[in-house]
């Protein structure tokens, strides 16, 4: 039997936030790749080592959680006043799909300086020294982010000393604005309510709000789930029944958001919507053995990402807490204290993290015109990466 010998492929494997993903320049893809279909897809799952029923995803480049199962193709922008379009991949780690519904938020903080190191950014754009302002064109859900990358010498500066909980080492900020950060999948607030009623048989009826804004969100009081809000992840992705009970919440609430038809299609959409809970501050040790005080935060926020607790917190997931918590009357605000806030400070499992937003009632509906949160990136490994010549 002949076997076709491996393909090269140059990628950057990056970090950015608390996430880390192998990253492509579209024109660097075999011409089948190129466009959205199966050969993309199973590129990208070889590349990341998936599917893997061991789930550990050993042979390729994945880290076995979803923080570090994911993708990014990138490309000169194809709209109007845009310096790059930004198409994001969640890779399944123990099935075969890649999932396209969302944005990652995290690594959005990576793509300006690979943008820059990959000269899709147009020269005159690109300051020596200063802040490049890159202009971005998320094509999963359409919606325009700029990322400030700071310059040295004409090159971007990775190096410096903004600490990001749920990284350990120090890294250059780089400040994310997401402009109009509603879903592009439809309005704000899909039922046009702050807060529901969700029925989820098996749980019961739970007061939820259901947001699209970073990424479409299901919001839910921690109590009314037996939670305190200062969980780590041992609690949760130790505890098979109650991760079902978020996967149910998860289905019902997607089905309730408009985002499926029905409740199977839950299954091939893992990466949206999210699922968090919410509570009033309360001391806790994050995972770091840091001591987070009550005083240090403005409400408790705990998030799960493709069916487990998160280590952190998604960056898509902060828009969606910095909106609502900008929102009277919906839950995030009310676990903040309530009220009109521009700001919100929440802890999560790896510590603390701020992040604000505008927001303005207009005929009636809020609208949010701008999210801001800070993060850190930095390439990690950069050359071309190997998958078998048949795998596509």
């Amino acid at each position: 039997m002949n076997h076709l010998p491996q393909i090269k492929i140059p990628a950057t494997y990056m970090r950015g936030g608390t996430s880390k993903g192998v990253f492509f320049n579209l024109s660097d893809l075999p011409e089948a790749a190129q466009v959205p279909g199966e050969a993309r897809d199973a590129l990208l799952l070889r590349v990341i080592g998936s599917p893997d029923p061991y789930g550990k995803q050993i042979d390729g480049m994945g880290g076995a959680t979803s923080s570090t199962s994911k993708t990014v193709i990138l490309s000169k922008s194809t709209q109007p006043d845009h310096d790059v379009d930004y198409l994001f991949g969640q890779v399944s780690i123990d099935k075969p799909f890649v999932d396209w519904s969302g944005n990652c938020g995290n690594l959005t903080a990576a793509v300006g300086a690979f943008a820059i190191t990959s000269d899709l950014v147009d020269a005159d754009r690109v300051p020596a020294n200063g802040v490049a302002t890159i202009r971005i064109w998320q094509a999963n859900i359409k919606k325009t982010i700029v990322a400030k990358v700071p310059m040295t010498n004409g090159v971007v500066q990775e190096t410096g000393d903004f600490v990001l909980d749920g990284v350990t080492f120090p890294a250059a900020e780089v400040q994310v604005e997401f402009l109009n950060p509603a879903d592009g999948e439809g309005a704000m607030f899909p039922t046009d309510n702050l807060v529901d009623d969700l029925e989820v048989p098996g749980v019961g009826t739970l007061k939820a709000t259901m947001i699209n804004a970073g990424i479409p969100t299901i919001f839910i009081d921690a109590e009314a789930i037996g939670y305190q809000g200062t969980e780590l992840q041992e609690a949760i992705n130790g505890d098979q029944e109650a991760l079902d009970r978020f996967e149910a919440i998860r289905a019902h609430g997607a089905l309730k958001m408009g985002l499926i038809t029905s409740l199977e299609e839950a299954v091939t959409r893992q990466h949206t919507p999210k699922v968090a809970f919410v509570a009033k501050p309360k001391r806790y040790v994050s995972s770091s053995g840091k001591e987070v005080s009550e005083n240090d935060i403005d409400l408790l926020v705990r998030a799960l990402s493709m069916g487990k607790l998160h280590h952190a917190m998604m960056g898509t997931a902060a828009v969606a807490i910095g909106t609502a918590a900008a929102i009277p009357g919906t839950l995030v605000n009310l676990a903040a204290g309530g009220g009109e806030r521009n700001a919100v400070r929440f802890g999560h499992p790896s510590g603390t993290l701020k992040v604000g937003a505008e927001a303005e009632l207009e005929n009636g509906k809020w609208v949010v015109t701008k999210a801001i949160m800070s993060r850190s990136a930095r390439i990690l490994m950069e050359g071309v990466v190997h998958i078998p010549g048949s795998t596509f």
